[in-house]
């Protein structure tokens, strides 16, 4: 989807600020969220790429100002709404109308947090199927404006590349981020040009390598 998410390759942004030893939480909320998000996410609840489409449903005046984990709770609040696992008057009040049906998986998901927390969680699709892509092809980056999430950046769509190299097969979030079906396909890296990407003022010898699926290109 096209949304104010997508501001890679614009001006006028404002400065990037870098905080010195920036804590990983600045607050203790930030830190709950964190937790709560991944203790859903550890029992099944949703997938990560559901939690990214929430995220870009954020009105644009909040997105922007809204910090990192605002987002975050933003996101896990209207998961848990849609997948009625609170009701709104719960999420106001802060508290469950009825705990008993909580228990047990907050046992399953304190437990698959903990995994989470200290192990990488798996993305690869163990998977036959044959690239429709190898190193050297030419390609040229589908001109996209889907109503769903997606994972390719508008400012590649209809921009010539280069296929690098290929990383294996994941699923593709524009189906897994709305309960599927699941659509495993392979990913490359592919190098664009500065100069393709941003005309003649770019320096000529800078480039940008961007990991895409087989559904975001076409042969050139």
């Amino acid at each position: 989807m096209n949304g104010i998410h997508d501001i890679g390759g614009m001006d006028n942004i404002g400065p990037v600020n870098i905080e010195k030893d920036e804590p990983v939480f600045h607050e203790d909320w930030e830190s709950r969220v964190y937790a709560m998000t991944l203790a859903t996410m550890g029992a099944g609840i949703f997938v990560t790429d559901e939690v990214r489409y929430m995220t870009e449903t954020i009105p644009p005046a909040d997105y922007l100002t809204f910090s990192y984990y605002e987002k975050w709770l933003y996101s896990l609040e209207h998961m848990m709404l849609k997948k009625n696992m609170v009701t709104r008057e719960e999420l106001e009040s802060g508290e469950v109308s009825a705990p008993e049906l909580t228990a047990g998986f907050e046992a399953a998901s304190l437990e698959r947090m903990a995994y989470g927390m200290k192990n990488r969680m798996p993305v690869f699709v163990d998977a036959e199927s044959p690239p429709r892509f190898k190193a050297g092809d030419a390609i040229i980056a589908r001109n996209i404006n889907p109503p769903h999430h997606t994972r390719i950046p508008r400012y590649i769509r209809g921009r010539r590349g280069v296929v690098e190299m290929g990383h294996g097969i994941f699923l593709l979030p524009d189906t897994n981020a709305h309960g599927g079906p699941d659509k495993p396909q392979h990913v490359y890296s592919v190098r664009f040009s500065a100069r393709e990407l941003w005309g003649e003022d770019a320096p000529a010898n800078d480039s940008l390598y961007i990991d895409l699926f087989d559904d975001y290109m076409d042969p050139d």
